[in-house]
């Protein structure tokens, strides 16, 4: 008896459908699936000859550094950016910073939304992965979010709307300036709109020959990139929040005024740390007058958000602001924007944890709401992967090297943060310390909380409580 040939039809939609049920149950490993294949095929495009000017295969190691350093939005670079790649070459850096912003689960809705004109459960379930790490895992989560399910529709219209909007308005502010230093109006529109898309995205690759030097005292420039890098750094969650509720701040969600007062403060906290450990340091900005000092103070604390700009050697630091540095690139940016780090949220909520501890209260509050024991546990589990990540990463690089720590330190903690600011040890380290900062920049970009759910799968349930017992701590 013959059997029935399989149509290449049904085997489309077989594998159509494992592919929604695995992202749908598992959205953290679909994440690092995705993006681990992204790598690979970027990795693939860069190595190509005509990626690149000198016509030949380029390298392994930074083909693939600089794919991770793009998909994972860094601006780390083993080679020199401007005049190392072809058109080519930055076309597919282009294409490749826009979808590692984005984040793969939300570029891939918004792309069935796009296409279908409709947005399915299993689709929000891939977009909720990005929008709030909490979702993750299996098993109920309360509604009390900064964006709720159901609203996931428009969060995937709000970024891809905010940012074609943001790059295009900031390449077209930045535009007069750089047309008054080049004279072209068609290089004034690469310098604009690649210094738009780089600054919005906090990756900091400069793709010009000249770099930022022309504009390295220019106060309207780098105003405007500062302000590109903070829109960036602060998350789409709350673009969305306050695109709906712009001028009535009582509704404006508590992950919204967390995110925004921990990242003010941290700025001004960083640009009065480094005015005054940098005051008196000829190397950087010790020899300018005190509007210049100012304003690169501010500019440098800015990019350690995860900008990843600079307008002199970072090497030139004293070991203190090095030290400021690390701390704040360990920070990074809020959560579901384009910075990297453990979080402003994240830090926020151990902050409040210390402070409810001291007045002796049993729950974390703040602007008139009370925070739930789990986030507080997913904020401490954050930090410690955190650390590991960057204590590993350093011993590691520290024995592949023969820099001194306080340059190691910094460039792990800029790749973990995905920050793209440099000692220059990365451009100068052997190919094995960059495969290590390669994975560190992977772990920083896909998160320590997507990580563990992902080794996890789901949450488990126990069905019994062992007995009680308090160990001595602190």
């Amino acid at each position: 008896m013959a059997t029935k040939p399989v149509s290449h039809r049904s085997l489309l939609g077989t594998a159509r459908d494992w592919i929604d049920d695995f992202a749908a149950s598992t959205p953290a490993r679909f994440a690092i699936i995705i993006f681990t294949a992204l790598v690979l095929v970027f990795t693939l495009l860069l190595g190509l000859p005509i990626s690149n000017r000198t016509g030949d295969f380029t390298p392994l190691a930074d083909a693939f550094f600089t794919a991770v350093s793009t998909i994972c939005v860094t601006g780390l670079v083993t080679v020199d950016m401007a005049t190392y790649w072809s058109p080519f070459g930055h076309a597919v850096i282009f294409i490749g910073v826009e979808i590692g912003a984005v984040g793969v689960l939300t570029l891939a809705s918004i792309l069935g939304l796009v296409i279908s004109r409709r947005l399915g459960l299993r689709a929000k379930l891939m977009a909720v992965g990005d929008s709030n790490p909490l979702r993750i895992r299996r098993g109920a989560v309360a509604e009390g979010q900064a964006v709720r399910l159901g609203e996931i529709g428009g969060l995937l219209v709000t970024v891809a709307v905010s940012m074609l909007i943001i790059e295009l308005a900031i390449a077209l502010l930045l535009f007069p300036r750089v047309l008054a230093e080049t004279n072209d109006f068609l290089d004034a529109l690469w310098v604009s709109s690649s210094f738009a898309v780089m600054s919005f995205t906090n990756t900091g690759f400069v793709l010009v020959p000249s770099g930022i030097a022309p504009y390295a005292t220019d106060v309207w420039f780098l105003s405007i990139i500062m302000i590109s890098v903070f829109l960036g750094a602060v998350g789409f969650p709350v673009f969305f929040v306050l695109a709906r509720n712009l001028r009535q701040p009582k509704r404006w969600s508590l992950h919204v005024k967390l995110t925004l007062v921990t990242t003010v403060v941290l700025f001004l906290l960083g640009t009065l740390a480094f005015f005054a450990l940098e005051f008196n340091n000829p190397r950087t900005f010790g020899a300018l007058d005190f509007g210049q000092r100012a304003l690169q103070s501010s500019f440098l604390s800015m990019m350690t958000r995860s900008g990843g700009f600079s307008t002199f050697d970072i090497a030139e630091l004293n070991n203190a602001s090095l030290l400021v540095g690390d701390m704040l690139m360990f920070v990074g940016g809020g959560s579901a924007s384009t910075a990297g780090g453990i979080k402003v949220t994240t830090l926020a909520i151990l902050f409040l944890a210390a402070f409810a501890e001291a007045r002796g209260t049993d729950s974390m509050e703040a602007f008139d709401r009370r925070i739930p024991s789990d986030v507080l546990r997913v904020s401490v589990s954050v930090v410690l992967w955190g650390a590991t990540t960057v204590a590993t990463s350093t011993i590691l690089v520290l024995q592949l090297t023969d820099a001194s720590l306080d340059h190691v330190l910094f460039d792990v903690i800029s790749a973990f943060g995905t920050s793209g600011l440099s000692t220059g040890l990365t451009q100068n380290a052997p190919d094995s310390a960059q495969y290590v900062l390669a994975i560190t920049m992977f772990m920083g970009r896909v998160g320590t909380v997507t990580l563990a759910a992902a080794l996890a799968a789901s949450t488990r349930r126990q069905l019994f409580r062992r007995a009680e017992e308090r160990p001595i701590v602190g």
